[in-house]
């Protein structure tokens, strides 16, 4: 008989039913103090929001109330037909969150999330008293070279689809999270959670993010701005960061590790993360 799965601590899990729209998954903590803020909390590309902040979630709680939404295709994300698009997304968590009774909310936007994040603040600006944007950028598209790397697009989703896929994540987790890590209980829970996504909707959303570019607009949001810029970041560059710290006005945390840094320090990651939501909020 397998022994059972060991959790990290985990807020209240929700379904939200929206008409027109469907039913969506949210991690969902109310803080007992009345004033505190609610914090949106908008995930990165391929991951869910437990995977994405499941580390920083008890320092959070601490401080703030939240909503974690899954977005479309990821995680136990809503299943579409349609296209995914960022807008979509960002309109998907203002919905959802003011379903939960939110009147204004602080986004926090990691990777993928930082773009859907600024469309929140872009298209529902009084619904946003301040935007945090962790290891993300205005745009993935300014050179040729980087939009030529978008092409392998249809491999990820033939892999995603493949019985490579969930050998290769067994390979790759422990040599982010190796043995003796503080996560290391937790390897067959993030093993498990890597792959609950929809393979054609995340190869869409790369698509999304291969066409994204907010250079003409990100500095005119005129909100509160914070940054964690991830210095040794394989997949967003610092320069890319630092643009996007610019663009905003953005007071900036660094972080000395690479895009998987909430898993690989988590500790770090987490009190950077309530740092950050304090500099907005205050």
């Amino acid at each position: 008989m397998s022994s059972p799965l060991e959790l990290p601590w985990l807020p209240p899990a929700k379904i939200v039913k929206v008409e027109g729209r469907g039913e969506f998954f949210v991690r969902h903590f109310e803080h007992p103090d009345r004033d505190a803020p609610t914090v949106l909390m908008l995930h990165g590309w391929t991951a869910s929001a437990d995977l994405q902040f499941f580390t920083a979630y008890e320092a959070l709680a601490e401080r703030v109330s939240f909503i974690a939404i899954d977005h479309r295709g990821h995680g136990r994300g809503l299943r579409i037909l349609d296209k995914f698009t960022l807008e979509d997304a960002a309109d998907d968590a203002v919905v959802v969150a003011r379903a939960l009774g939110a009147e204004q909310v602080i986004v926090v936007g990691y990777s993928m999330g930082g773009p859907i994040a600024l469309n929140v603040s872009h298209r529902h600006p009084d619904f946003v008293s301040g935007i945090v944007v962790q290891a993300t950028a205005l745009e993935w598209r300014a050179k040729w070279h980087e939009r030529l790397s978008w092409r392998w697009l249809p491999f990820l989703g033939a892999t995603m689809r493949s019985w490579v896929y969930p050998r290769y994540v067994r390979l790759l987790l422990p040599r982010i999270v190796p043995t003796g890590h503080v996560l290391a209980p937790f390897l067959p829970w993030l093993e498990a959670e890597i792959q609950r996504g929809h393979s054609h909707t995340i190869v869409q959303a790369g698509v999304a993010l291969s066409k994204y570019d907010a250079r003409s607009w990100a500095s005119q949001l005129g909100k509160p701005a914070a940054m964690l810029v991830t210095t040794k970041d394989r997949l967003v560059r610092l320069r890319k960061q630092r643009a996007l710290a610019a663009a905003l006005n953005a007071e900036t945390r660094e972080l000395e590790g690479d895009h998987l840094c909430p898993w690989a320090q988590p500790e770090q990651f987490a009190s950077l993360t309530v740092e950050l939501v304090e500099a907005v909020r205050s």
